[in-house]
């Protein structure tokens, strides 16, 4: 269980999604300390699991009106460090089956023992109702480290994300895991807590592209800048920013293949460009997750 936590974190450098938000990973915010780290790619496993979440996040921006979704995961490791996933996600309350699904693949490494990351390419797939912010971009190309320095943890993400639209992205951010020294039912479970800030800088003109695909609800939702304009608002879209700051509390309980986790955020959006009426925000989390080995 500990060393797939970490294998976890690597892939997403918490926060967390680092909640950069690629939802395929929302669960991936707990690094576990391990001793024997080096097995962390050696593993075949299979892992499974499901979320809830109060809103849709994307990269420190969200839509214009709240989305509550639901999502399932899956993430096949090779014993060489090789992984494949993919992710469903729906906007809970809406008629389509599905809004979204991530299929991807990546390879871990290990630089040192407390050194490492991770490479990957992801495509989305949205339904063509799909009302979600991140819906501007189709491809993801993501390179994460990640380093522990014993009393906490810290990772450098960078993200190029193309499609309907071009952006970069480096989310920095700095966790503190501990676990709990007694149990809760019975010697095999535990509870971990993984306290964390995140920064995001960017651009964000996926956010130009979004306005202008669902330019029908700006009456409604203020998508568009109230100003004729448009060129210059598009040149500050695509201008390299800070985007966001977010503080994540995540607590968990955990047995030897499963995880249960409550993880609460508090999301700061900076350098909101007019399109979108970002202001701050709480997040809650509900997530399940179960590893076959």
């Amino acid at each position: 269980m500990k060393y797939f936590c970490v294998m976890l974190f690597l892939l997403t450098t918490a926060t967390v999604n680092a909640d950069v938000l690629k939802l395929r990973f929302t669960f991936a915010d707990t690094p576990h300390k391990v001793a024997d780290t080096d097995s962390v790619v050696r593993k075949r496993s299979l892992i499974i699991g499901a979320n809830y979440g109060s809103d849709v996040m994307f990269f420190g921006r969200t839509g214009p009106i709240k989305y509550p979704y639901g999502s399932t995961d899956a993430i096949y490791n090779t014993k060489d460090g090789f992984f494949l996933y993919g992710s469903a996600l729906k906007v809970l309350g809406y008629g389509q089956l599905y809004d979204e699904i991530d299929a991807g693949a990546g390879y871990l490494y290990k630089y040192t023992k407390d050194f490492g990351g991770s490479a990957s390419f992801t495509h989305f797939f949205f339904n063509s109702n799909a009302h979600i912010i991140m819906s501007a971009s189709s491809n993801d190309v993501n390179w994460n480290n990640a380093y522990d320095w014993g009393i906490m943890k810290s990772g450098v993400t960078l993200d190029y994300l193309f499609g309907k639209s071009h952006d970069y992205f480096v989310t920095l951010n700095t966790s503190h895991h501990f676990e709990t020294n007694f149990n809760i039912f019975d010697d095999k479970d535990y509870l971990t807590f993984t306290p964390g800030v995140s920064l995001i800088l960017g651009t964000q003109n996926f956010v130009q592209r979004y306005s202008l695909d669902y330019a029908y609800r700006q009456d409604a939702n203020n998508i568009f800048a109230n100003t004729p304009d448009e060129q210059h608002t598009a040149q500050l879209n695509g201008m390299f920013n800070a985007l966001n700051y977010s503080f994540k509390v995540p607590i968990a309980y955990n047995r030897p293949h499963y995880t249960i986790e409550f993880a609460y955020k508090y999301s700061i959006p900076v350098n909101v460009e007019g399109e979108l009426m970002n202001t701050k925000e709480s997040f809650y989390n509900l997530t399940f997750y179960y590893v076959f080995y």
